[in-house]
């Protein structure tokens, strides 16, 4: 797994063997990203880093909007879709120059109705895809843009979830299935968008951030709620669930009841039947699916991102 704070990125061994090992340090990090073989450092200036096996990579990307995901579509060479605020989507191929925009994601009909509440440009949050070839956009805030074909055309997921779309997965098991979590809380489909379930139940409609789904149980998912997107304590919790939503634990055991900010988009993980929570510079560890937790390592900054493959 791979953590990053603003300037460093941390290797950790997907079952918390051995203590964090410093990747890179002193550059200004927008998001990371881990693939099987290769893992991805975008910086804030359009650059992006690839690393593997010791052996560094830099593209120039050409982007001078602010990076918010990352998605690698093909490891080698590599194909990576980078989403953007303002939201635009672009593809980066190596070896072939600057990104390029998608022009069927950058045509959508649907983006005059993209907004914020404070009035600035949308985002496109984050991505995932499925191993057949779905990929998945939220729109923040404008819901899920959704594409059939590796990201080549795209359109709107059905609009019967909340549009304040803050993290979209995708199970690695079930291709059918896509999770959400909203300014409403959780929402999962199981016909790739075309229709949705509102999960809330013992979440009670709070506002959601960061979620993430077991690999190989689909059912299985850790989210974080809270009381609104800012403030000096927002008291967020932890949530656990085996059946997809419909029933959900408050995680208190090893983690804490509340935490004063936001469990935010990427700050949630499963390695196996590991799984990973960071607030604010704390990392915690749970080795039974997100049960149970313990604090594993204290950064000496922040973490912004966790990401596996």
């Amino acid at each position: 797994m791979l953590v990053s704070t603003e300037t460093s990125v941390y290797a950790v061994p997907p079952d918390g063997s051995a203590h964090p090992e410093q990747l890179l340090t002193g550059l200004e990090i927008r998001r990371v990203l881990m693939g099987e073989k290769r893992n991805i450092v975008a910086l804030s200036d359009g650059a992006v880093n690839i690393k593997q096996e010791g052996v560094d990579k830099v593209i120039q990307s050409g982007i001078t909007d602010r990076i918010d995901s990352l998605l690698v579509l093909k490891e080698d060479p590599l194909a990576l879709l980078v989403g953007c605020t303002p939201p635009n989507l672009y593809k980066v191929l190596e070896g072939e120059g600057e990104a390029k925009p998608i022009p069927s994601f950058q045509s959508l009909e649907v983006r005059d109705e993209w907004f914020t509440p404070w009035g600035g440009p949308p985002a496109v949050r984050s991505m995932d895809k499925t191993g057949d070839g779905w990929v998945y956009a939220d729109i923040h805030v404008g819901s899920i843009m959704r594409s059939p074909d590796w990201g080549e055309t795209w359109e709107p997921v059905k609009p019967t979830l909340h549009r304040d779309v803050h993290e979209v997965i995708t199970s690695p098991c079930n291709p059918e299935r896509v999770y959400a979590n909203t300014y409403l809380s959780v929402y999962v489909s199981d016909d790739r968008g075309e229709t949705w379930s509102h999960r809330s139940g013992a979440l009670r409609e709070r506002y959601g951030r960061g979620i993430a789904v077991h690999p190989t149980k689909p059912d299985v998912l850790l989210c974080g709620v809270s009381d609104g997107p800012s403030g000096s304590n927002v008291h967020g919790q932890l949530y656990w669930t085996e059946d997809a939503g419909r029933n959900w634990v408050h995680v208190t055991d090893g983690f804490p009841e509340s935490t004063k900010k936001n469990i935010d988009t990427f700050h949630i993980q499963f390695t196996g039947d590991h799984a990973w929570v960071s607030d604010e510079n704390r990392l915690y560890h749970s080795k039974d699916r997100g049960v149970t937790l313990e604090l594993f390592w204290t950064a000496p900054e922040e973490i912004t991102v966790l990401s596996t493959h």
